[in-house]
């Protein structure tokens, strides 16, 4: 199911148009832990991935990685912050991420999105978040 479609056209505007937004996800204590990411919608796909930033371990070692591989439900948030309260706005995508290789699809999206990628890709992995339910809040509603 592509949960992003039942969203109003403001928050899928909201989603397209962010440039960061946080993962949630549950690490190995069964802590929960709140990340910023990069991502992208690439087709009926959330696409997030490990990018070249440093880091002390490769990729696929990476703690975050590994959760997700063990726990695979996670929630994305993307959210307007403004003095101006009437502007708050949230969305939160909710499903199962998957950690596959970079793709052509996925990487032409985040591409577009973040210059860096398009100056460097990205060697993965990939984060897929396979939305399922999706909820959203304005001050406007």
């Amino acid at each position: 199911m592509d949960a992003c479609r039942t969203l109003p056209s403001w928050a899928r505007s909201l989603v397209e148009g962010s440039r960061v937004a946080r993962l949630g996800l549950t690490d190995d204590d069964a802590a929960p832990r709140v990340l910023p990411v990069t991502y992208a919608l690439a087709g009926d796909r959330v696409v997030s991935v490990v990018d070249d930033k440093p880091k002390r371990v490769r990729g696929e070692e990476l703690a975050r990685v590994r959760w997700l591989r063990a726990r695979p439900r996670a929630a994305l948030m993307v959210d307007r912050y403004d003095d101006d309260w009437s502007r708050l706005a949230w969305v939160q995508l909710l499903g199962r991420v998957e950690v596959s290789p970079v793709d052509g699809e996925a990487l032409a999206a985040l591409a577009a999105k973040y210059a860096p990628y398009r100056e460097r890709a990205p060697r993965g992995p990939l984060l897929v978040l396979r939305v399922e339910r999706a909820l959203w809040w304005s001050a406007r509603a």
